[in-house]
């Protein structure tokens, strides 16, 4: 049978062509369906092909186990990832593996051990602050004083020496205290005091921070308060932090500005020590540093291997929550939710096209029962329809793809509804109807050629509307089920690891440059079936 293509279908196909962004979106997302149809042969934690004893398997497209390999009698499934490594295989002769480019199954749990060279490291260095408390007598003197000899240095003796002579008081702290001394109620105060005029300050802290507890009236009032001491935290003494990256030989310092405040003398003996902490058991360890006249704690910590985890070598996209591969779940989900939109739309479209035929061209009671059916059906809950099916049938993609054609193809009834009721009273199909021929010849031969444009044309958003619809409903929980790869149960552990960019970034981005080619495609398909932009008026 020969199909014929008329003028008019190939002035349209030209005309999408014509169309760059189009037909370039249309190249792209037909390439990759395509990659994603053939995700076994790119994502796989099965060979693609192995050679054993002169015998070859294909361990990805059938089950091989590890007796049909070797003859050892269990029937367990090999430990690729350690065979591949197993000098016993290699070195036999004859033997071979060829693994997909990314050897991760969408199912498969990762080895925390190959992770383990790139478990990053912080650095923390805490100057140790000075802290002493004194106390101190109404007319300013100190007495009984405790730790405070960085505060004064240079004196023999703190005891007798008065405070305003070596730190300035604020108003707010001489306030404080005669308010103490008077017996009166007085909050919490913390002040930080400036040094004295003429004091020798050495090696003195540049800033005192003073502290007094809350004061409530006594019988008696106190003869002395107590306040306590201690060096403030600012940015450039406060503690801080430095983030690392371990290489096979080395540690390369991620944070070069922070890098910078530890002294240059400092920094060859803290790193060598830095790469034996992180090479031991615990990957924790503490010292003391010399800092600025004092000391600090520096302390390694190696950060823990936990899931999610962040993109590594061999993990570009990361790790999700379950410990599976992020690249291979979204390539293997990217299949799922193009199958399940093309095949929801052509489920829809079939649907709609019938019964919207049936209805424009009976029309009479025909068209109006139907449609008062349609009304009816169109008001049932759908997301309440797919929870009770789910639960008492259980969650299945054919069972999805039923339930949501049931209901997704209501809308395209309507447009051809309205295109046979308009195309029903053309001369051409009274003389169809004059020829004898039967209703089944003309809706088919006659009316629905010239039907198609609304079809066509809305095909590309229903393809849109269906993947948002599987993506929503599996980031939900009452879409696929737990262990089929999909986009939108990534998005759902992106909301419960908040601190897992990776999580949301990828899925979010493949989701949106899917529906912007499709949104692409469709516009040139209106475009292309659209006669007013080539119509001129004589």
């Amino acid at each position: 049978m020969k199909f014929n293509v008329s003028p008019l279908t190939r002035k349209r196909w030209l005309q999408f062509r014509r169309n760059r962004r189009a037909w370039g979106s249309l190249y792209l997302l037909a390439g990759l369906y395509i990659l994603s149809l053939g995700a076994e042969l790119l994502c796989n934690d099965q060979p693609l092909l192995i050679r054993v004893n002169g015998r070859t398997y294909l361990p990805f497209l059938r089950y091989v186990s590890q007796d049909e390999l070797f003859g050892n009698g269990v029937a367990a499934r090999p430990d690729y990832d350690r065979l591949a490594r197993d000098p016993a295989f290699l070195a036999t002769p004859g033997n071979r593996m060829l693994r997909a480019p990314v050897p991760h199954g969408p199912h498969q749990v990762a080895d925390p051990a190959t992770l383990e060279p790139y478990r990053r490291a912080t650095l923390t260095i805490t100057p140790d602050a000075a802290i002493g408390r004194l106390n101190l007598t109404q007319d300013g003197t100190i007495v009984r004083s405790v730790g405070c000899e960085p505060f004064f240095p240079g004196a023999a003796r703190i005891d007798g020496l008065r405070l305003a002579e070596h730190w300035r008081p604020t108003p707010a702290l001489d306030e404080a205290l005669a308010a103490r001394f008077a017996n009166r109620e007085a909050p919490a105060l913390t002040e930080i005091l400036a040094p004295a005029d003429g004091m020798a300050t050495g090696d003195a802290p540049a800033r005192l921070q003073v502290s007094l507890l809350a004061y409530t009236p006594r019988q008696i009032a106190p003869p002395t308060v107590r306040l306590s001491l201690r060096t403030p935290d600012t940015p450039a003494t406060g503690p801080f932090s430095i983030r690392l990256d371990r290489r096979p030989d080395h540690l390369r310092v991620r944070d070069t500005r922070a890098w910078q405040r530890i002294p240059a003398e400092l920094q060859p003996g803290l790193m060598d020590w830095m790469e034996g902490a992180c090479t031991s058991r615990t990957g924790t360890a503490r010292q003391t540093i010399p800092w600025q006249g004092g000391t600090a704690q520096a302390d390694v910590r190696l950060e823990s291997i936990a899931w999610p985890h962040r993109p590594v070598p061999g993990h570009w996209l990361g790790i999700d929550a379950a410990g599976r591969d992020v690249l291979a779940r979204l390539l293997y989900g990217t299949r799922t939710a193009l199958n399940f939109g093309l095949l929801l739309v052509a489920w829809a479209m079939l649907l709609g096209l019938v019964i919207g035929a049936v209805q424009g061209y009976f029309g009479g009671w025909v068209d109006l029962a139907t449609q008062r059916i349609i009304e009816i059906w169109s008001a049932l809950p759908f997301l309440y329809v797919m929870i009770l099916l789910g639960s008492v049938i259980g969650r299945s993609f054919s069972l999805l793809l039923l339930c949501y054609g049931l209901f997704n193809w209501i809308g395209l009834s309507y447009y051809m509804r309205a295109e046979f009721l308009r195309l029903r009273q053309r001369p051409f199909v009274e003389a169809a109807r004059c020829q004898g021929l039967s209703a089944a010849r003309i809706i088919g031969r006659h009316i629905l050629p010239n039907a198609l444009t609304p079809l066509i044309t809305l095909m590309p958003f229903s393809l849109v509307g269906a993947i948002s619809s599987i993506t929503a409903l599996d980031y939900l929980g009452f879409g696929l089920p737990p262990l089929t790869p999909s986009w939108g149960e990534l998005l759902q552990q992106a909301q419960q690891n908040r601190s897992a960019w990776w999580l949301i970034l990828y899925p979010s981005l493949l989701l949106f440059t899917v529906m912007l080619l499709t949104v692409f495609i469709g516009e040139g398909l209106r475009d292309a079936f659209d006669p007013k932009p080539r119509t001129r008026y004589r």
